[in-house]
């Protein structure tokens, strides 16, 4: 199969969307089919022997390192020459949206992949005005799509609320074994903790949207530790608001798994998640998960059996905090939630979601066909 992938986000850029992207790569190219990458700003012009067009791009205004791709010709140029069997949208936004319109021109198929919250994303960087604009353009992007695929039941009944049509659900996979209680460092547990403090960690883009600032309801607790893996516009006012808490910078590969496997309890602070990786990461690592119950982690957390939701609004999310933190110092329970977490993902591998995503390629194909 010939498979076009218009995406918003890709290499250098690291974040859910180009982690995605490049497991549904990577399994593609194992099963030898051909893949096109079409992708905002300067990077990398091939990964595992699939090209990459790149079209030029702008920097977003007040959001560090998130470039918006500037619609061009190229985009279709690009799909004419190669001749896909189908065109996959990453979280098509601007570069999704001249995407799917030379798809249709082509009559090829199109899949748009629901990623981000962008109303969410509006109301979290300060245009709320733009909220209600947003989900206009979410509706009309995704109803001329010939499947959407959302990754969680929150996400699915969001997009049926806003009148988006031909809406199936597609997970995302996670790895188990470079996510995994094994990857525990003695070394930095002793380094972040060195008093036997209970180490609660976050791991994340630190941006507004992610409210990780709601972290300070633990400033001052004693025996805590909150831990901070990320790196964004919000690093240095959120060093300001928690006081005590370790910053360890944007990590990745072996680092990352360290980090995650070596804290006690994780922490999501976001309400505006279509999925959440860094949950499912998490619970690969044998951790009890803290989120709101909100989004994508509703799908995630079990809640009492993988870990606890917490209210979503920040009044109340606080004090939930701290008292299922206290109770998490038990290390009996912390145990009994984070063996159950991992054991829930170990289903959730990229090969089998990805074996999931073809299927949804077949299909439109198939309805493609029937229609000519």
């Amino acid at each position: 199969m010939r498979v076009a992938i218009v995406t918003e986000s890709f290499l250098p850029q690291v974040n859910g969307v180009t982690n995605s992207v490049l497991r549904v790569v990577e399994h593609l190219r194992e099963r030898a089919h051909d893949v096109l990458i079409i992708a905002p700003g300067p990077g990398p012009d091939s990964y595992r022997g699939a090209p990459v067009v790149r079209i030029p791009a702008l920097d977003f205004p007040g959001v560090n390192s998130l470039p918006i791709g500037v619609p061009t010709r190229t985009v279709l140029n690009a799909l004419a020459a190669f001749g896909p069997d189908v065109v996959h949208l990453a979280s098509p936004f601007v570069v999704g949206a001249r995407g799917l319109a030379a798809a249709r021109r082509l009559r090829v198929p199109s899949i748009a992949v629901y990623q981000t919250d962008i109303a969410g994303f509006a109301q979290a960087y300060g245009f709320g005005i733009a909220a209600r604009a947003a989900w206009r353009w979410v509706r009309r992007l995704h109803s001329r799509a010939d499947r959407t695929l959302a990754p969680s039941t929150d996400a699915v009944e969001q997009l049926e609320l806003h009148g988006v049509p031909r809406v199936h659900r597609w997970a995302r996979g996670v790895d188990i074994e470079r996510f995994s209680p094994d990857h525990a460092d003695a070394a930095l547990r002793a380094e972040l903790a060195p008093n036997g403090e209970l180490l609660v960690g976050f791991v994340g883009r630190l941006a507004p949207e992610k409210e990780v600032d709601r972290l300070a309801a633990l400033a001052g607790v004693p025996g805590i530790r909150v831990v901070v893996v990320g790196d964004g516009p919000e690093l240095e006012n959120l060093k300001e608001q928690l006081p005590g808490a370790a910053f360890l910078g944007a990590k990745y590969g072996d680092e990352l798994s360290k980090a995650y496997a070596s804290f006690d309890v994780f922490v999501h602070t976001g309400p505006h998640e279509t999925f959440c990786q860094a949950v499912q990461e998490a619970m690969a690592s044998g951790l009890p998960v803290l989120a709101p119950a909100a989004g994508g982690p509703k799908d995630l957390v079990l809640p009492g059996r993988t870990g606890y939701l917490l209210p979503a609004d920040r009044e109340g999310f606080g004090p939930a905090l701290v008292e299922k933190v206290d109770a998490l110092r038990d290390a009996a329970l912390r145990a009994r939630l984070g063996e159950k977490a991992r054991k829930v993902v170990l289903g959730r591998t990229w090969p089998a979601v990805c074996h999931e995503l073809l299927g949804h390629y077949e299909a439109v194909r198939g309805r493609a066909a029937r229609a000519a």
